[in-house]
């Protein structure tokens, strides 16, 4: 189990991105974090393996803090968290497999892996996790070669060569159209079922949230103002979400973010 206690980050102009955020992520639970941009969705994530350090607050997981591990336990922690990108961060120039193999940098000598040199069973699990997201055939691709969709089909498969206890995922699909997106939150959540494994997505499309989330949380001004199961939000709490009208979102505005009730 995931545990958020009263997380809270201050930036250094003064920009509060998170006052007191706490919720708990079971295992194998798919949770997305809803809100507009600049809500807290991705210093949430970053915040959770320490990739932006939080001002205040811990994040516990299976009882240990990471907010207080120090450099090694740090490395320990982030090597079991996987992470998908709004922007793929593939190298471009790289073949997929190569893209994919750099998933397991955290746990081969980085002097060998600067010049590709990966174990063999490296390299069979790098074809496995290919297989999984429907890419093997074009392994030796270069990744500017590959639409959106397929390049977030890579991430995902980087994402799998850590072997990861719980995969976070920032607006993963905010630059795919809206049937890729589908595919692949699809495909994600698929992955996530079948190993047991609990996932946080960012999302501003609140239609796509109510069709994959187990759980919603919805931040607005850096706050929880909504933590629950997808068909109990109403109206009234996407409106304050969204800092919209709760008549206007009743009636569907074309305005707001693919917002539906």
């Amino acid at each position: 189990m995931l545990e958020v206690r009263n997380l809270t980050k201050v930036y250094d102009d003064g920009t509060v991105a998170l006052r007191d955020v706490s919720f708990s992520v079971e295992d194998g639970e798919f949770l997305v974090i809803i809100g507009l941009s600049g809500s807290g969705k991705s210093t949430l994530l970053r915040c959770i393996n320490r990739l932006i350090e939080p001002t205040g607050g811990s994040v516990l997981w299976d009882g240990r803090d990471v907010t207080a591990q120090k450099q090694e336990g740090l490395r320990e922690t982030r090597r079991r968290i996987g992470m998908i990108f709004q922007h793929f961060n593939l190298v471009r120039r790289s073949s997929v497999l190569t893209n994919v193999l750099s998933g397991r940098l955290g746990y081969v000598n980085p002097w060998t892996s600067l010049i590709h040199r990966f174990p063999a069973e490296d390299r069979a699990r790098a074809v496995r996790a290919l297989d999984r997201v429907g890419m093997r055939e074009i392994a030796n691709k270069r990744a500017d070669e590959l639409s959106g969709g397929q390049q977030q089909r890579v991430g995902i498969a980087r994402a799998l060569m850590q072997e990861p206890a719980m995969i976070l995922a920032d607006e993963p699909v905010a630059s795919l159209d809206p049937a890729t997106s589908e595919k692949v939150l699809s495909l994600l959540q698929q992955i996530c079922r079948e190993d047991g494994i609990p996932a946080i997505i960012s999302l501003h499309q609140l239609d796509l949230a109510r069709t994959f989330a187990d759980r919603i949380v919805g931040l607005a001004g850096g706050e929880v103002v909504f933590d629950g199961p997808p068909d109990a939000l109403d109206a009234r709490q996407v409106a304050r979400i969204y800092a919209r009208d709760p008549q206007d979102v009743a009636e569907g505005a074309s305005a707001a973010p693919n917002i539906s009730v």
